[in-house]
């Protein structure tokens, strides 16, 4: 056996050791938890090839190299972050993913070091970045030292990568103190319920600074982020769910904003009419429609549906799904939500949904059941005007291919937000029960002829015929006489009518003002 022999013999068990990140127990532990380890979860997100994974780990031998007494004898394999790069279903992708088993996934020095040397080659080689977090934040035993003054640019380099590649913050475990932020600058962040949570402060930190008693998960778990805060995009029960959910939003992503999104083949007839379409629509008017029904009939029958935030701003549904192969985004009201009515959350969560799709070259689709923006001093009081202002400057500046079918009602604002037809719609169409106005009829006539009915001898007869003779004047034909909309089609053509109009739309190019950028509403 010659040196070199001996040379490698100590690297594979160096390897060996590597591997088996923090030991047999902490392994046990993470498992009796719930939870993959780091490992299994990069294993199961990259291609295999002949039975070898596409995976390459970079910075595998990094070790903490600290001087500070409180790391003295600590062993931290990796130094507690897995790095590297792969290909997912064919496509290249760099994955940063925390080892709980080590010293609870904190993030050293040389941790960082890592990280940062990841997120610099997918940013320059221009490919996803997912983050698989289960951390509890910076290690104290060494960031308590002169390194924390020089720590933070992790979130300065997410922010020079938003737009330019897609960035998934996956949350499989805690995420406390700094990296709670990774999420909150992402593009999209899944949860697994039980065991992920995200929070500013730990249960101990913040016992001590506000006295109160709280669980991680009544801190920041998936129910709070994915229904109350908004952080959160969707809650899954475990990781292989984890693992195939972020398969299926990279899958209609590119892989930077220079590629095109990524089109794949489909058995679904582009003229595939919807037969039943007339039955989503109910004869009341003040009755909720099936819009997600509508929705799953439009689809690729054969391609995936991802609906982001579907517990939060639950006025509207943010949808991913594809047509004739092609990766699209809809923005859809639910009427059955307090009437789709608008409010902060969604209009927060469209014009982030919205500003995604643009940034990736995502067609955009809107299909209006909208009532307008919920009025009163309680609504003024918490911003409506800025938080609606959001979701008008990300429709505005949006660039992307945009089609909109008003499937029923499109009042005031609302109509506007929705990508009216102000909004430089590539194609705007309505169904024949469609209604464009200012506002509903029963609020206009209460307004405009309030006197009238009062002095009637019988107002709810004199009301109800003012409000179906305002009704005619809002009908889809009047708006179209006048070529504010396109066309009105008949709702069992309407898969047709989008694909065909998309196949042209995606041609398109749209160019803004010069200017070193627009300012958001916040």
């Amino acid at each position: 056996m010659t040196a070199l022999d001996d040379k490698i013999t100590d690297l594979e068990a160096r390897r060996v050791k590597i591997q088996q990140m923090g030991g047999e127990a902490a392994v046990a532990k993470q498992h009796a938890a719930g939870k993959l380890t780091c490992r299994e979860r990069v294993d199961l997100l990259f291609d295999k090839r002949d039975g070898v994974s596409t995976f390459v780990e970079l910075m595998a031998h990094a070790h903490h190299t600290s001087e500070s007494p409180m790391m003295s004898g600590r062993d931290t394999p990796a130094d507690g972050v897995v790095c590297g790069t792969g290909l997912v279903d064919g496509r290249p992708v760099a994955v940063i993913a925390f080892d709980f088993t080590v010293m609870a996934g904190t993030i050293g020095e040389n941790t960082e070091r890592k990280c940062g040397r990841l997120r610099e080659l997918a940013l320059e080689r221009r490919i996803p970045c997912v983050w698989l977090l289960d951390s509890a934040g910076a290690r104290v035993q060494e960031a308590a030292t002169a390194m924390f003054a020089g720590s933070g640019q992790m979130f300065f380099d997410q922010v020079m990568m938003s737009g330019v590649i897609p960035q998934v913050a996956a949350m499989m475990g805690p995420c406390a103190a700094g990296t709670a932020y990774v999420p909150g600058l992402a593009d999209f962040v899944p949860m697994v319920k039980g065991t992920s949570s995200m929070a500013l402060a730990g249960p101990p930190l913040v016992k001590a600074a506000t006295g109160a008693d709280v669980t991680a998960e009544e801190l920041g778990g998936s129910k709070v982020h994915c229904r109350e805060s908004g952080v959160g995009d969707l809650e899954v029960k475990d990781d292989v769910e984890m693992i195939a959910t972020i398969k299926t939003w990279l899958s209609y992503h590119p892989t930077s904003c220079d590629d095109a999104p990524p089109r794949y083949a489909t058995t679904d007839s582009p003229t595939r009419r919807i037969d039943d379409a007339t039955g989503l629509v109910p004869d009341n008017t003040r009755a909720p429609m099936d819009m997600l029904g509508l929705i799953e009939r439009l689809r690729d029958q054969d391609g995936p549906l991802l609906e982001v935030k579907p517990k939060w701003g639950q006025a509207i549904h943010c949808v991913l799904i594809r047509l004739d192969g092609r990766p699209v985004g809809v923005v859809a009201s639910n009427s059955k939500h307090l009437g789709g009515v608008l409010t902060n959350d969604p209009a927060d969560k469209a014009a982030k949904f919205i500003e995604t799709c643009d940034a990736f070259g995502i067609p955009l689709l809107f299909l209006q059941d909208v009532p307008g923006f919920m009025v009163g001093v309680k609504t003024e009081k918490e911003g409506i005007i800025r938080h609606g202002a959001k979701m008008l400057f990300a429709v505005s500046r949006a660039t992307v291919p945009k089609l909109t079918v008003v499937v029923r009602k499109g009042y005031g604002a609302g109509y506007y937000v929705m990508c009216g037809k102000g909004y430089q719609p590539d194609l705007i169409v309505a169904w024949p029960c469609a209604e464009i106005s200012v506002m509903g009829p029963e609020g206009a006539v209460n307004i405009a002829f309030r006197k009238q009915i009062e002095a009637s001898d019988n107002p709810d007869d004199v009301r109800a015929g003012l409000v179906e003779a305002f009704r005619e004047q809002i009908n889809p034909y009047i708006p179209a006489a006048r070529t504010h909309v396109d066309d009105v089609i008949d709702p069992r053509d309407t898969r047709r009518v989008l694909i065909d109009a998309l196949s042209t739309a995606v041609r398109r190019r749209r160019h803004l003002p010069p200017r070193k950028h627009a300012i958001m509403p916040v």
